[in-house]
């Protein structure tokens, strides 16, 4: 699944995790400062630029200057290290443009939680009668407002035109790879169906998921910093009181709650999702030889196949039952959290309505960053029942047991029916 697209994919992944954090800890520990020695200043509190201005402003292109350099270093070793593998350009150098752009994309938010503060000061200045209040001045920032989105529209465009074909390469390398070892897995139940739909499938929800995760990151590295800085403005909380950095804790403890709550109620569901596709390529694999075969896919055999495929999925309708349960009980009460703990900072007076929406959409966004489980549950309990499918090429491939459901399947222990073997 992995070494098929990418080198040595354990060393790898385990030094670009490392490399991630030194580059985070030289950023933080000396590189901003250095940048700022050197010129490259960040616009004083409150001069932020809030249109197209914001994305060169010198702090931001002495980032640039720094990823760049970072990725270039990582890549560079990388190319020189695995330069026989045939996927370098779109598993190293790939990668390296797609964690750039999805940063940007997160500059993007960045640029439009600036904007928030100004437009919900002037609608609120509207809304009191204050006056000297212009058609024009809010025309104006709806017209940068504009700015900003179009260049949004046009990065994204591309960014998932690239990201199409990342994920066909990779589906690609992983038909190869199995196709060129077809006779150590064909044996395996459901191999076509694994090598053509498992690997499709695997590389656009990794796809999603990776890219959903790097967003996660770079929203964190971008926003905690603006989170800090807006905790200055909550000093008190109901129930809880008066504690440092009030926002920022208050992200982590939700979102760790929201993600133990689902990782509990899910718990079950990996397994249940493995066995659903388990079941259906029992079921559809005896009507197929049915086709050619009129002794095969009689009514007796059909049916307690698709008594399997009915128990299994009754079974997941019921744990998807009280996962939702959990799942929209928390998500519901999330639209309100902040909010909620925001009424005492609200009721003194000690923010602006544009400073409110500032306060929502940074805690919004770093608090959903921090709610990854949360977000991508159901997703990841589909990746994982199609690697478990896989495993079993993996296991067929390096000649070692298979896992212990396909073992089961094969010595008919799992209380499905098995198929007779064709003619």
């Amino acid at each position: 699944m992995f070494h098929s697209f990418f080198p040595k994919p354990k060393l790898f992944f385990t030094s670009l995790i490392l490399w991630t954090l030194v580059c985070i800890a030289l950023w933080y520990g000396f590189a901003a400062d250095w940048g700022a020695s050197l010129g490259y200043v960040p616009p004083p509190e409150g001069q932020m630029p809030i249109g197209l201005g914001f994305f060169v402003t010198p702090d931001n292109r002495w980032f640039y200057a720094y990823f760049i350099v970072a990725a270039v270093l990582f890549c560079s070793v990388w190319t020189v290290l695995a330069r026989n593998h045939r996927w370098i350009n779109w598993s190293i150098w790939g990668s390296a443009l797609i964690i750039f752009s999805t940063y940007f994309g997160v500059q993007v938010y960045v640029a439009i939680n600036n904007w928030r503060r100004p437009f919900g000061d002037l609608l609120q200045n509207a809304l009191t009668g204050k006056p000297g209040i212009t058609v024009g001045d809010f025309y104006s920032l709806m017209l940068v407002f504009c700015q900003i989105a179009f260049l949004s529209m046009f990065v994204s465009i591309i960014t998932d035109f690239f990201v199409s074909h990342y994920v066909f390469r990779w589906r690609n390398a992983m038909n190869d790879y199995y196709i060129s070892r077809w006779e150590k897995v064909r044996h395996i139940e459901g191999a076509s169906q694994r090598i053509q739909e498992d690997t499709m499938r695997f590389a656009n929800i990794l796809e999603g998921l990776g890219v959903s995760l790097i967003n996660s990151v770079m929203t964190l590295i971008a926003f905690l910093p603006i989170l800090f800085a807006l905790s200055t403005y909550v000093t008190t909380l109901p129930i809880i009181g008066e504690i440092p950095h009030t926002l920022f804790w208050l992200a982590i403890g939700w979102s760790i709650f929201g993600t133990a709550l689902l990782a509990i109620a899910g718990i079950k569901l990996p397994g249940l999702h493995f066995r659903n596709q388990r079941v259906e390529a029992a079921y559809r694999k005896e009507l197929v030889y049915g086709e050619d075969h009129a002794d095969r896919a009689q009514p007796p055999t059909v049916a307690e196949l698709f008594s399997n495929v009915r128990r299994n999925y009754f079974r997941m309708y019921f744990h998807y039952l009280y996962f939702n349960v959990a799942r929209y009980f928390y998500l519901q009460a999330d639209g309100l959290f902040v909010t909620f703990m925001l009424v005492p900072t609200i009721v003194a007076g000690k923010i602006t309505y544009g400073i409110y929406q500032q306060i929502a959409t940074a805690f919004g966004q770093v608090s959903n960053s921090f709610q990854y489980l949360v977000n991508s549950w159901t997703t990841i309990i589909e990746l994982l029942s199609i690697h478990k499918r896989l495993k079993a090429f993996e296991a067929a491939i390096d000649n070692q047991p298979l896992p212990s459901i396909d073992e089961r399947y094969l010595k008919g222990e799992s209380g499905e029916q098995q198929a007779p073997a064709a003619p």
